[in-house]
């Protein structure tokens, strides 16, 4: 299918759905869901039930009553004022800015398998390849939504989509010729054991790893027909992304043993044994390169979405003005520099945890904390507008009245405050370093992000009404 972009309205359905795939099917959650072994259908089918379902059927509804590039931020400010709309926006950005350094380092990952193996533990060398990559990605994201939008379809395909469906091909042909499988595939495997809290903590990933779907609501404005064309997308991108994400991690759990897996390379590791067993090593480059291209474009399509959305905050005069500057491609320019600024400090982790693993989990369960809140209220801003906006003309509505927006988004904000609570617990295998440090980076890290807009947005009211007084 070709791509037309025409001047003002540069999104199709097709590349709205490929920005979604790639948002969110991104292949550096298939460790965290390949943790659970067979279970992890249970959990993916649980979490789309609770939380990814509700989230798509409060996009779609939003999204086409307030069609406007801007997203979340819009919803939130409509529904609980400007002030919460910041806050939410905010939540949004910084979630993406901490888990930035995750998916560069599963990028780093597959380089080091390439170069030299034991590199994937080496913190000098993870360090520098993901601040290497983070910056070359910022600049092709400064070139233009035109761009951007072209690096994510092409990415979507070949990076992400062909090695997830390759992956889980590679796993029936194993199971159907014979091969041993690390997992049974019974009833009593498909329910997990809920008595080991700690690991009950990768829950939190996987919820993770289905977040995403209200980040291309941002570009709402720039499709031709949003009332008709977005939910459609949205539609489409779920089954997508549910089907080639368990699929793919199942393939990883059956070959790769659960306390052998590394968060890092597990996917390498998979596709490693699966060619060694049909005697087609030389591929493993290959499919290196095309999962490298694949993380690329899906942080491409992730740097720039709450980018986008945090620039109509400061359009709004609730961030320093130096924020607001846009290039001549129009892309908010002075957002992508601070926030490449951020990640670069954050990164230092690497430098203190133990393991590149125990760093790439907590960044990763700081991200879910941080994203869960803000989900929280977005579906909180649903209701409301249901309350507030009932007038609003909405293409597309959760049925059901005031139950149904009351079901949809009582599952979700039920889902995510269980998901805090547990995010908060360390899994058993991996070495934090103590459960000390990991709270306190935790914990410290969730207080800093949550105060510092609100800080932020009184000082910026108050110079205001100074300003006005004079």
């Amino acid at each position: 299918m070709s791509i037309q972009l025409t001047k003002g309205k540069t999104l199709s359905v097709f590349t709205l759905i490929m920005i979604n795939v790639i948002a969110i099917d991104n292949l550096r959650s298939l460790t965290a869901g390949a943790v659970y072994g067979f279970s992890l259908v249970f959990f993916y089918l649980l979490a789309a039930l609770l939380f990814f379902i509700p989230t798509i059927l409060v996009t779609a509804e939003l999204a086409t009553g307030w069609p406007n590039t801007g997203g979340v931020y819009i919803w939130v400010r409509e529904a609980f004022g400007p002030r919460w709309g910041f806050v939410t926006i905010w939540l949004q950005w910084i979630y993406n800015v901490v888990w930035y350094p995750t998916i560069f380092a599963f990028i780093a990952g597959i380089l080091a398998y390439l170069i030299y193996p034991p590199l994937v533990d080496n913190k000098f060398f993870m360090l520098g390849v993901i601040l290497s990559a983070f910056w070359c990605t910022t600049l092709i994201n400064c070139l233009g939504l035109r761009v951007s939008s072209w690096v994510s379809v092409i990415g979507a395909i070949t990076g992400t989509i062909i090695p997830m469906v390759f992956i889980s091909v590679l796993s029936f042909i194993w199971i159907h010729t014979g091969n041993p499988s690390q997992i049974h595939f019974t009833v009593k495997d498909f329910l997990p054991n809920m008595g080991n809290l700690e690991n009950i903590a990768f829950l939190t990933n996987i919820l993770f790893g289905l977040m995403g779907m209200e980040m291309s609501a941002v570009h709402a404005g720039d499709v031709r027909n949003p009332q008709r064309d977005y939910p459609r997308a949205l539609f489409i991108s779920a089954f997508i992304i549910l089907s080639t994400l368990i699929f793919s991690c199942l393939a990883i759990t059956i070959v790769v043993p659960a306390q052998k897996l590394n968060l890092v390379s597990g996917l390498i590791d998979a596709f490693d044994i699966f060619f060694k067993a049909y005697h087609m090593a030389w591929f493993i480059p290959v499919i290196a390169v095309l999962i490298i291209v694949g993380s690329l474009s899906g942080a491409t399509a992730w740097l720039l979405g709450p980018a986008r959305g945090l620039l109509i905050a400061t359009e709004d005069s609730n961030l320093p003005h130096f924020l607001s500057k846009r290039n001549k491609q129009d892309m908010p320019i002075g957002i992508l520099l601070t926030q490449g600024v951020i990640v670069s400090f954050i990164c230092i982790v690497f430098l203190i945890m133990p393991t590149v693993s125990s760093s790439y989990w907590v960044l990763s369960n700081l991200t879910a904390q941080l994203a869960l809140l803000f989900y929280v209220l977005l579906f909180a801003a649903a209701i409301r507008l249901r309350y507030k906006h009932a007038q609003v003309a909405r293409s597309f509505q959760i049925p059901g009245g005031k139950f149904g927006i009351w079901l949809v988004c009582g599952a979700g904000i039920f889902t995510c405050i269980g998901a805090i609570i547990l995010g908060f617990l360390p899994p058993s295998h991996i070495a934090m370093g103590g459960i000390f440090k990991y709270e306190a980076i935790l914990i410290l890290g969730v207080i800093v992000c949550c105060l510092f807009p609100m800080f932020l947005y009184r000082a910026k009211t108050h110079t205001k009404v100074k300003q006005h007084v004079k």
